[in-house]
């Protein structure tokens, strides 16, 4: 797994503000990708427990999300 770009987290970030401004976009979908890149972070910083910690998080959430909730 590689680090997110900049590129990738700077899409992510401006998806996310339009979504919180105009609701445009899927929420899930957003959450997806989040959890994606912080997962990814998080397989780069090996002994960074907060770095998973949140990671699982983003993941959870996410695949609640996914899943209707």
């Amino acid at each position: 797994m590689s680090r997110p770009s900049i590129s990738e987290v700077s899409a992510l970030l401006a998806d996310l503000a339009d979504f919180r401004t105009s609701s445009a976009g899927n929420h899930a979908e957003l959450m997806s990708r989040k959890a994606d890149l912080l997962e990814r972070i998080a397989a780069t910083m090996p002994g960074d427990a907060e770095a998973a910690e949140v990671a699982a998080a983003a993941r959870a959430r996410a695949d609640e999300l996914t899943a209707g909730g």
